[in-house]
């Protein structure tokens, strides 16, 4: 049986937000013949999370290691073939897997996927206008978009893709912030993707994210640097292959 695993990494969560990610996580239609598993991975000194997340493979750190570690160790134990992200104070929404899972088979090479995802502010659903257009998205639109606008032109904390193009890739970064974006602009970099137009998630916006406007971003410049340096090394390693020879390994 075909299996997904589910990524979280968890420090200090505020309980009613792991909670809904939990019951979302238990919604999850999946497709005829699929199965999943959560892998919850906590980070810091006095993990606290392990009854927020019933029904997941709980692990904790017993240190604070920070997210990017935190996510590849969840990585180091994933079992299922794809890899999908979820950030703990998000939420999948009931056909959210089902949705994004197919688009490996009806678009053949891909290596990610992504849907949309609603804001989440206070308990009320946000529509977010979209920076670009759905469906295939070539190898190398996501770095130019970067390159043009500082910023990542996709929700890559809902990335589904294969488990094996993401041990490839080095897993999550070593940064504070922005693991998840140094990933991603690499992997679209040599591998088409595909994003889907329906909404899979939502994107919880709160004052104890990590990346809630008024926290400092103390790093920004530096993790800017190491984005567009791995981007350009991806380009000069002759890592990039033909579009039409583009097919997982």
């Amino acid at each position: 049986m075909p299996l997904i695993s589910i990524i979280t990494a968890v420090r200090e969560p505020v309980p009613d937000y792991l909670r809904q990610a939990a019951a979302g996580v238990a919604a999850q239609r999946l497709p005829p013949g699929w199965d999943l598993e959560w892998l919850v991975q906590e980070d810091g000194d006095t993990p606290a999370a392990r009854d927020l997340c019933p029904g997941a493979l709980y692990e904790a750190n017993g240190a604070q290691l920070g997210t990017g570690t935190t996510r590849n160790f969840a990585l180091s134990r994933a079992r299922g073939e794809l890899v999908a992200v979820l950030d703990y104070d998000d939420v999948l929404l009931p056909d959210g897997l089902a949705t994004l899972i197919p688009a490996f088979d009806q678009q053949p090479g891909i290596g990610w996927t992504i849907g949309q995802a609603d804001d989440l502010i206070d308990g009320r659903r946000v529509r977010y206008p979209l920076a670009y257009p759905c469906g295939r998205v070539p190898a190398g639109t996501i770095g130019r978009l970067y390159e043009e606008t500082g910023l990542c032109q996709a929700a890559c904390a809902g990335l589904v893709a294969p488990t094996n193009l993401i041990r490839a890739f080095g897993g999550w970064g070593a940064l504070p912030r922005a693991q998840d974006v140094a990933l991603f602009i690499a992997l679209s970099e040599v591998f088409d993707g595909y994003q889907e137009p329906s909404v899979t998630w939502l994107y919880r916006k709160h004052p104890d994210q990590s990346t809630h406007p008024t926290k400092i971003d103390t790093w920004g410049r530096h993790q800017d640097r190491f984005i567009r340096q791995r981007l350009n090394a991806v380009r000069a390693g002759n890592l990039l292959t033909p579009a039409a020879d583009r097919s997982l390994p």
